[in-house]
Formats: structure tokens, C-alpha cells, sequence
């Protein structure tokens, strides 16, 4: 197992729609237990494929709930269902989210609070998960992932232009550009 980089935005793999994975080998089973070393020691709720460079459709999730239980797993291939988010204006305080990809930054968004995801395991099992509040929230965040869109694509265009000023400052919105857990100081 390694951490491997995590690609900052404006990387194209972060830009485009990830491709299905045919077949679990062996170099899916090391690049998944990649994302999970790499996941961890960001640390973060979440990690896609496309993050470290890879434009597989894969991402790994690990969340604590506030009663301490953990829930932790992969999805493999997977697919997305929601039911429509409240509309209005997201709660700063309650809604606003984070991303590796977007590091040491946060914003509100609105998203759905009640998500379905199906997908595989790592060994090929078929998984259904039907949650809400922040595990829905992680499942429709690393699910954009795989179609190209990060969460500040999302953002009101006030947020939208602040992140724009942000990336300009620090030389962000080009390709190659990455950080790595442990090394490069963007943990939170």
C-alpha cells in the first residue's frame, strides 16, 4: 500500500467522466487499498479514483457517525439514486462541505438528503446502499467524482467566483497539479 498524490482542480482526470472497470485484477485491489491508505491519512470522508489520477469509476468512503459507529467500504462501477434536495439556500453551518481535490477549503452546498447507491465490492458482490443526511451527502460527492464535476461546480456563482479567485492565488486550474498526505501540509 502508498499514498499516492491527490490531483487538485483543473487536472482533466478531475474534468471527465471516469471509465467502468471491466474486471477486478489485482492492480484494482492495490489501487483500492491505495485510496484507503491514501483516503486516511488526508484525512477525508471520501476518495474517487479520478482524485489520485485514475479515470476508473471506484471510490472508497469512511465516515463516523455521531454515535461512533464506523462505516467504511468501496463501490465499484457504481450507480445513484436520489430523491430531489429541498429546495432553498444551504445552511453554512449545517451544509457546507469540503473536498481533497479542493484542499483547506469549504462551501455550502445543497444536496440531497436521502441517496440509494448500487454498485460491487472488491470481491464482485453486489452492495445496495440506502442512506441519508451526510452518508448521502459522501455518496453523491464521490459519485460526481466519477463524471468530472466537483462540488464547487455546484456552488451558488458568489461561492463559484471566490473559489475562482482562490485557484488563481494559488495556482490552481491547471493540469499536473497535486498534493500528497503527509508531505505537502494540506491536511486538515
Amino acid at each position: 500500500m502508498a499514498i499516492r498524490p491527490i490531483c487538485i482542480m483543473g487536472d482533466p482526470v478531475l474534468h471527465a467522466v471516469a471509465s467502468p472497470v471491466g474486471e477486478i485484477t489485482e492492480e484494482i485491489r492495490t489501487l483500492v487499498a491505495d485510496m484507503f491508505e491514501t483516503m486516511d491519512a488526508a484525512p477525508g470522508v471520501g476518495l474517487a479514483a479520478p482524485q489520485v489520477g485514475v479515470g476508473l469509476r471506484i471510490y472508497t468512503y469512511n465516515y463516523e457517525d455521531d454515535e461512533g459507529q464506523p462505516w467504511r467500504g468501496v463501490l465499484i462501477n457504481p450507480e445513484l439514486f436520489m430523491t430531489p434536495a429541498e429546495p432553498g439556500d444551504p445552511d453554512e453551518d449545517e451544509e457546507s462541505e469540503g473536498c481533497l481535490s479542493v484542499p483547506g477549503e469549504r462551501f455550502p452546498l445543497r444536496r440531497s438528503d436521502h441517496v440509494r447507491v448500487s454498485g460491487l465490492d472488491l470481491d464482485g458482490n453486489p452492495v445496495d446502499i440506502d442512506v441519508t443526511g451526510w452518508r448521502a451527502r459522501i455518496m453523491q460527492h464521490e459519485f460526481d467524482h466519477l463524471n468530472g464535476v466537483l462540488y464547487v461546480d455546484r456552488l451558488h456563482d458568489s461561492d463559484w467566483k471566490t473559489v475562482q479567485k482562490i485557484a488563481k492565488k494559488r495556482g490552481w486550474g491547471r493540469p499536473g497539479l497535486s498534493w500528497t498526505p503527509g508531505i505537502d501540509g494540506y491536511e486538515s
